[in-house]
């Protein structure tokens, strides 16, 4: 039981910083997006965005799917997406 909370608290340390919460939040509502995408829509460089993204990768919370040059992210983990509507119960 012990490795089922730490995993969930993993998680949650992946969410818990603003622009990534920005970030799924944003995948949420507009769909799969690149990261030039992302930067304007949260106000932020595309350096952190992918700084960010990387996290999430490494969370499994978002995946990554090349097409040509642009890299376009998705959620992968549908845990998020419930954790955000408790969040953000309506869309601001």
């Amino acid at each position: 039981m012990q490795e089922k909370y730490q995993e969930q608290a993993e998680l949650l340390k992946a969410l818990a910083h603003p622009v990534r919460l920005q970030i799924v939040r944003g995948l949420m509502t507009y769909g799969c997006r690149n990261v030039g995408c992302m930067a304007t829509h949260t106000g932020q460089s595309q350096p952190c965005i992918s700084q960010q993204l990387t996290r999430l990768r490494a969370a499994g919370i978002v995946t990554a799917e090349r097409s040509g040059n642009e890299v376009y992210y998705s959620l992968a983990d549908e845990r998020v997406e419930g954790i955000l509507k408790i969040l953000f119960p309506s869309k601001e």
